[in-house]
């Protein structure tokens, strides 16, 4: 069956009762939105402060091909196989975003039996955090241009105005914009664009919060754009922005709780892409499932050389949070494609492409066991058309570098066939303090944290960047030293070039364009020609997503 027919099939209870009979959580603290998802009140979740700290899980991957290697399928197989195994584990997701949804992968809520439900739900829509985010992004919008219709009090720049508008969809004909047009009556004329909501600092924002106080806070922080001497930042305070901007977030600052299939707690909460943002769900999200369960596994978009280093350099250095290990997943497939087998021949076996390809997991491993000085067990996600002999191989490849890989059946067995990996982990985070090691440390400069991810994580020799970028990040030196860079680069690759596979070494990072993001509290770097407004696939998953006249969604995978 497709992911989603088995879905539908779900013997899900009402997370309400759910949640009592797992956690003691009584349903005065909960906001049900339908029988299956509810939202958790900040309230409770301030209740539980002093309790004592779980150990927390991430779930990363190799270099991905388009479809993506599995992390969170793996996610919630690890976390049902935990739960089997008596220890009381939640699982902590981001939510999808409608982009990829109808884009490539057509869904993003685990797959086969190592789902979250109601899977339909999770993916259109869900609880309406992203259609909240969108407004209170395009609110500000809104807010600027109208300022400027008004006599523009604040001088601000038009020119300069940092602050575009967004919408949850790959569309590509909306990068660039003219706004303004018809005349006076109907604004100021001015070049403008959109991104992907995944991609707003208000995101960002969210994710990285703690408070509805520190969430007004950031949102005030932000900076719009210029004045007119070119130099002299605007704020979103400076409009009065942030008190509307947070209370259209009221609800979606609250964290979500779903189930999987085996009727274990999930809370899903933000989106962030790792690929142009920071790739993790929300600190409270986090927080929240830390103070509940003994064991907390998250996951961080896309590679470790993404997701991973921003989870650890950006949201456990802001948030304090302390991993205990890393589960870094691969398929026999994706190395195999990082050892140059098309796309149509990734299901035949091929062993000498298969050892070609070791060389982008042997590098994720090294970044994660040197650079973020964490233990990691490599989780082979099973696929049918995997032989033994693949298997045999990978597992002799990783024994070379002294790497623990646990071949994982999640996807077709559910829980009960990620056992053997749960038990490799607990052992681990079962023995050892919590803690990891920043990349790069707080004190370098904006132009040597780059360098310093470039060349340690993505194994450059070189970057680069115009003098206006060097310029501008000298003159961020001052105010915004100490924040984490965020760098927005293509997944597919180490390098900034999508088909250069495997692990390149050598090569330069090119870094095209840098951004202040003054309310998350990085800066965005981004390198090569990464778009933050995706643009759909020749032939989108739209196409194949359907509703029948009984109201059945069909198509999401």
């Amino acid at each position: 069956m497709s992911d989603i027919e088995i879905a539908q099939q779900a013997n899900m209870k009402p997370i309400i009762g759910l949640v009592k009979e797992q956690y003691g959580i009584d349903a005065e603290h909960l906001d049900p939105i339908g029988h299956y998802k509810a939202k958790m009140s900040l309230e409770y979740v301030n209740s539980l402060a002093d309790k004592e700290d779980g150990k927390l899980i991430l779930v990363t991957a190799i270099s991905p091909t388009p479809a993506g290697e599995g992390k969170t399928t793996t996610t919630v197989g690890l976390g049902d196989a935990m739960n089997r195994l008596n220890k009381q584990t939640i699982m902590c997701l981001r939510e999808p975003s409608l982009g990829p949804c109808f884009g490539v992968k057509g869904g993003a809520a685990g797959g086969g039996y190592s789902q979250i439900v109601p899977m339909e739900d999770i993916n259109l829509h869900f609880t309406g955090d992203f259609h909240a985010i969108g407004v209170a992004h395009n609110l500000l919008s809104a807010l600027i241009d109208n300022h400027i219709h008004h006599g523009n009090a604040l001088d601000i720049d038009p020119r300069l105005i940092q602050w575009k508008r967004v919408v949850d969809m790959n569309d590509r004909a909306l990068r660039h914009i003219v706004v303004g047009m018809g005349g006076t009556a109907n604004g100021f004329l001015r070049e403008d664009g959109f991104d992907i909501v995944v991609a707003s600092e208000v995101m960002a924002i969210l994710c990285l919060a703690t408070s509805r106080a520190d969430l007004k806070a950031r949102l005030g922080r932000i900076v719009i754009g210029y004045k007119s001497d070119k130099v002299t930042p605007v704020y979103a305070r400076d409009l009065n922005a942030q008190g509307s901007m947070a209370a259209v977030l009221k609800e979606a600052i609250k964290p979500n709780l779903v189930q999987t299939l085996e009727n274990n707690i999930a809370i899903i909460h933000g989106g962030p892409f790792a690929n142009i943002a920071h790739g993790c769900n929300t600190v409270i999200a986090t927080q929240t499932a830390l103070k509940l369960a003994d064991y907390v596994i998250t996951e961080a978009g896309f590679g470790a050389d993404l997701g991973a280093e921003k989870f650890i350099d950006i949201k456990c250095r802001m948030a304090g949070l302390k991993p205990s290990a890393v589960v870094l997943v691969a398929t026999i497939r994706a190395l195999k494609f990082h050892g140059g087998v098309t796309k149509e021949e990734l299901n035949q076996e091929n062993l000498a492409a298969l050892a070609e390809g070791f060389a982008n997991l042997e590098r994720h491993y090294h970044n994660i066991t040197e650079h973020y000085g964490l233990p990691c067990v490599v989780c082979l996600n099973n696929f049918t058309f995997d032989t033994e002999a693949e298997i045999n191989l990978l597992k002799e490849k990783c024994a070379s570098i002294n790497a623990s890989c646990v071949v994982s059946k999640h996807w077709a067995e559910g829980g009960a066939g990620a056992e053997d990996l749960a038990k490799t982990v607990l052992d681990i985070v079962d023995h050892r303090e919590a803690g990891c090691t920043f990349v790069y440390d707080e004190n370098l400069s904006l132009w040597e944290k780059i360098e310093t991810i470039a060349t340690k994580l993505y194994g450059a020799s070189n970057v680069t960047a115009s003098a206006k970028v060097k310029a501008q990040l000298a003159r961020w030196n001052v105010d915004y030293g100490k924040f984490p860079i965020c760098i927005a680069k293509t997944q597919m690759s180490f390098s900034t070039n999508p088909l250069v596979k495997g692990a390149p070494s050598g090569h330069t990072i090119e870094i095209r364009d840098v951004k202040l993001a003054n309310g998350a509290g990085f800066i965005v770097a981004i390198a090569g020609d990464i778009m933050t407004m995706p643009g759909l696939p020749k032939v989108p998953a739209a196409e194949r997503i359907d509703i029948d006249d009984n109201g059945r969604i069909t198509g999401l995978f």
